[in-house]
């Protein structure tokens, strides 16, 4: 394997986490800046009502986006298995 194949493999695997992640990090981001703005027009300073909400939107954005997560997963293995069975 050359440089540029393992340099290749690993934009490849930064990008297919950037691809994992990125829906429950929206999610999250968006969930903690309704809280925050319902928290500064209400004057409401609980600092635990952020956390269970945005749990909640996590934890249901992953079961929503499981099956793209499994797809992208499957794909960046499928081409490292086949470098590795082409190139060893």
């Amino acid at each position: 394997m050359t440089g540029g194949e393992v340099l290749d493999l690993a934009r490849e695997g930064v990008w297919t986490m950037i691809m994992v992640a990125a829906p429950a990090m929206i999610v999250g981001l968006a969930v903690g800046v309704v809280i925050a703005l319902f928290q500064a027009l209400t004057q409401i300073q609980e600092m635990t009502l952020v956390f269970v909400p945005k749990i909640l939107a996590i934890f249901l954005t992953i079961l929503v986006t499981l099956p793209f997560m499994s797809q992208v997963l499957q794909a960046f293995m499928s081409r490292v298995t086949e470098m590795i069975l082409t190139t060893g």
